[in-house]
């Protein structure tokens, strides 16, 4: 083992974005949902993709099966443990030491964020990230004026994040929106108006383009880490209007306002990749990206998004949602990967193996822990 890989392996890694897991036991066809961001096709296997063979190849040693085993004794054999040990197995194997927790999205049917450090075990501890289309739709959902939407929202923001163990808030702009958006902050008036119409229809999810601006401003004035999906999500995506670089004119009004991470990013790694290295308040991660490539390819995405970003602005997430091999294969991938890159610039010269330990060490962990307010030492 070289010496970046052991340091990694050693490294409580803080992810810095992710979700719970299920606790239910699962099907073959729930099972494999929840291997895709799209939806499940007929007659199609989706232990026929990268992220479904990295799961044959990787996780099924951690359930006592050969690696490569088939789908369906794969599935059986989760079964026949349980879901509270299969999680705890595959949390306890990625060695993470702090989660921060998004819980706006199927929060009924996953684990909250303290369940999931304790199935993680070995101290580990979790924070909360509120998602703020989430409060805004709260607010509709209980009734609000047009004209005092803005203001409601504002004030449940600020109390949302006041909570105990909360440390950042997000935004999921990139799913509704787009990120083609008016960079300037819409005034009073225009906040109605549009209030005015998404409360007409009843309130659903916010899609519009004003109130998701107003959205992005809230998040500027509350100062917390903001993170942004961009890039590769589900079918309710477009992608084409999911890329950072739309974001510039935006991020250039909020330097200094708040910390900026932006999430996933495949396949615009190197545009924001660009954005870390002109804006000082940008950070990227490759999260979601590394188990759904596995552990094969997590080396590449890692060299492009590492091409010019700043070694301070490198952050691991996994984005794990439902379920825990997720949280596996996305620390396995990120250390394998960060580790070859790494060692390969030591060994032709281009980085002193000093300079290699710090890089792993603050992208796994410490950058991480420089941008939240975590008040634990893991």
């Amino acid at each position: 083992m070289t010496a970046v890989r052991e340091a990694l392996d050693g490294l409580g890694l803080v992810d810095h974005h992710c979700h719970g897991v299920v606790t239910a036991v699962l099907t073959r066809p729930d099972y494999e949902a929840l291997l895709t961001e799209g939806d499940p096709w007929p007659g199609v296997s989706l232990f026929d993709t990268p992220v479904g063979t990295a799961v044959r190849r990787h996780c099924a040693p951690l359930l006592d099966l050969p690696a490569h085993t088939a789908p369906g004794t794969y599935v059986r054999r989760r079964a026949e443990l349980g879901a509270a040990e299969v999680n705890r197995r595959f949390l306890a194997a990625a060695r993470t030491a702090v989660f921060a927790v998004d819980t706006g999205f199927g929060a009924d049917r996953l684990t909250p964020p303290q369940a999931l450090a304790t199935a993680a075990g070995g101290g580990a501890t979790a924070y909360e990230v509120v998602r703020l289309e989430s409060v805004a739709e709260r607010i509709a959902a209980d009734g609000v004026e047009p004209d005092a939407y803005g203001d409601a929202f504002r004030e449940a923001a600020r109390t949302a994040v006041r909570r105990p163990g909360v440390v950042a808030v997000k935004s999921v702009a990139a799913y509704r929106t787009g990120f083609a958006l008016d960079p300037e902050r819409p005034g009073a008036a225009e906040v109605t108006a549009a209030a005015r119409r998404w409360l007409a229809d009843g309130g659903p999810r916010l899609a519009d383009p004003v109130l998701v601006r107003h959205l992005l401003w809230t998040a500027a004035d509350l100062g917390l880490p903001l993170q942004l999906h961009t890039g590769f999500g589900d079918s309710d995506l477009r992608l084409h209007h999911a890329d950072p670089a739309l974001l510039t004119d935006w991020l250039r009004r909020t330097a200094g306002a708040l910390p900026v991470l932006l999430l996933h990013c495949w396949p615009y790694q190197r545009q924001a990749a660009y954005l870390t290295a002109v804006f000082e308040h940008v950070y990227l991660d490759v999260g979601l990206t590394l188990h759904h490539v596995g552990p094969a390819r997590a080396r590449a995405v890692l060299e492009e998004a590492l091409e010019i970003t700043p070694y301070r602005k490198l952050l691991y997430s996994s984005d794990a949602y439902g379920l825990a091999e997720f949280y596996h294969l996305g620390a396995l991938a990120f250390r394998r990967g960060l580790a070859e890159l790494l060692q390969d610039r030591v060994d032709t010269g281009e980085l002193a193996l000093s300079d290699a330990l710090r890089l792993a060490s603050w992208a796994g962990r410490d950058n991480a822990r420089r941008i939240y307010r975590f008040s634990d030492d893991n």
